[in-house]
């Protein structure tokens, strides 16, 4: 009976690296005696196969039916032991963790000397590298030892210890507010979206403030700092306000350059940071600056400025390829574009295990609108189609309603029109379900499901007036999202002047160089 290919223990034998599966025969061998072991010989057959099945597992080793999940849980357990003794994993809080056990055992053995001396190194530790509840944590076990050793050289050490520990809870509860805020801001924004108007914007600014502790900027720590601009970020990007999210998200990176050890320690908050730095530069079209900063980026990565594992490198894909392609966008250079996208598509092939599908359907939309851009209108259609027939999708509605939007204009534009009608009622069905319908996607809608009415010598003028409308919700506060998803402007421009979309990007991009 095969078994879905999500099964725990399978993904985690397959996510193993050669020097890791070298290192698990290596530890089981010094356990004596195991070699021959049941989980041993589970280990192999899934080291071996493509996929799980319990079928086979009773087929070609000793283990009977009724013995499988336990042999499973013993092997995952085994696995994990062995990594968690390879130095690849092994970081800062690794060590205090492990410091914090030698010093148990010690105290255990009443070597209470001794498990101090270890506690105490292990707090300077974790307190220069903001490890403030790891910390809070050994301050504790210190209370406990010395109320049992209480050492005559140092009288006033439970006070000391007492304030320490009030310093450091006050800390972590504060940590812990500004981490809870960035979290509700973030699941507010995946969940409703941007603000869509005044009443939107006023009722998250409450929020925000209502949630916001008292703070002193220069009495923060690392962390204290990050979480906060963290939650400054979320609240700009839900009010669209990208000149404050380039702020936040540029302190957020500072933050890192200021400190390079937290880019070993923390690299994901690092290359998070960065992909933020990143969009906002986008959205606010500051494209010398865009183009450094993804230079940077890709810089650490290969010098390994930034700790590199299986989850950051997936990270690292994700976010130098997303922002190579907003760069074409940038510049315009949707043609040029197409031949990398040829590799990435097969690059994300390669990765899709590891990538969950949000993120490839991302890659999906900026893929067809690459192909739009190169005037390859069917090709983005077919990218179209992936998002839009995914019926099981959880994306962000912003994206699924313009995936739609962007198929009515490409279908237009590749001259497929036969079944335009139902194209146009299915895209504004779903836009009303998803309460997403700005002046902008409607008037787009209004004006292709007439268009088929205009004569044939009235078309540029009907353009020419739809461009005017357009342009005065550009710089509205929650309009002007439509364009930065859609370049409806520069199709219609096209249209107008008779060029490409390719060429009238161009035209604006060089515009943005000295921005």
């Amino acid at each position: 009976m095969a078994i879905d290919q999500k099964d725990s223990l399978f993904t985690l034998v397959k996510a193993l690296t050669k020097s890791e599966k070298r290192q698990f025969k290596l530890y089981v061998g010094r356990l004596g005696g195991n070699t021959d072991a049941n989980f041993m010989a589970l280990f192999n057959l899934l080291d071996k196969v493509e996929e799980y099945d319990d079928d086979l597992i009773v087929k070609k080793t000793n283990i009977k039916k009724q013995q499988i999940s336990n042999t499973k849980a013993h092997l995952y357990k085994q696995i994990l032991v062995s990594l968690r003794f390879n130095p690849v994993h092994h970081n800062v809080r690794a060590q205090i963790r492990e410091q914090f056990d030698f010093a148990a055992i010690l105290y255990n053995k009443g070597l209470y000397n001794q498990s101090l001396k270890i506690l105490d190194r292990a707090k300077e530790l974790a307190l220069n590298n903001g490890e403030n509840n790891l910390a809070y944590e050994i301050v504790e076990f210190e209370k406990v030892i010395e109320s049992q050793y209480i050492t005559r050289s140092m009288s006033n050490r439970a006070d000391e210890l007492a304030v320490q520990a009030k310093k450091l809870s006050l800390k972590n509860v504060q940590i812990s507010k500004l981490s809870n805020l960035s979290l509700q801001l973030y699941s507010l924004l995946l969940k409703e979206g941007y603000a869509k108007n005044d009443t939107d914007a006023q009722r998250v600014r409450l929020y925000f403030e209502k949630k916001l502790p008292k703070i002193k900027l220069d009495e923060m720590g690392f962390r204290e700092k990050l979480f906060l601009y963290k939650a400054y970020l979320w609240y700009s990007f839900i009010t669209q306000d990208f000149v404050s999210s380039y702020k936040y998200s540029q302190k957020w990176v500072d933050l890192f350059e200021n400190n390079p050890d937290m880019k070993i320690q923390n690299p994901v908050f690092y290359l998070k940071g960065v992909n933020y730095l990143l969009e906002s530069l986008y959205l606010i079209k500051y494209k010398t600056r865009f183009n450094q900063t993804l230079e940077k980026l890709r810089y650490d990565i290969l010098n390994e400025n930034v700790a590199i594992n299986e989850n950051t490198s997936t990270l690292a894909f994700l976010y130098v390829n997303q922002n190579k392609l907003n760069l074409y966008f940038l510049e315009g250079n949707f043609t040029l574009g197409l031949t990398y996208v040829e590799t990435l598509v097969k690059d994300i092939k390669l990765h899709e295990t590891s990538i969950d599908a949000h993120h490839i359907m991302v890659f999906y939309y900026k893929i067809a609108c690459m192909y739009f851009g190169a005037g390859k209108n069917e090709e983005c259609i077919f990218y179209l189609d992936k998002i839009i027939n995914n019926k099981d999708l959880k994306m962000r509605e912003d994206l699924l309603c313009f995936s739609r939007v962007l198929n009515l204009v490409a279908h237009y534009d590749a001259g497929l029109d036969y079944n335009i009608e139902v194209i146009i009622i299915s895209t504004y069905k779903f836009l009303l379900k998803m309460n997403d319908l700005h002046q902008v996607q409607r008037k787009m809608i209004s004006f292709l499901k007439n268009l088929s009415e205009v004569y044939p010598q009235d078309i540029k003028k009907a353009f020419i007036k739809l461009h005017q409308e357009l342009s005065e919700f550009e710089n509205h506060p929650y309009e002007r999202r439509s364009f930065l998803y859609l370049d409806i402007l520069s199709w219609l421009e096209s249209k107008i002047q008779n060029k490409t979309v390719e060429k009238i990007v161009q035209d604006k991009a060089k515009l943005l160089v000295k921005h």
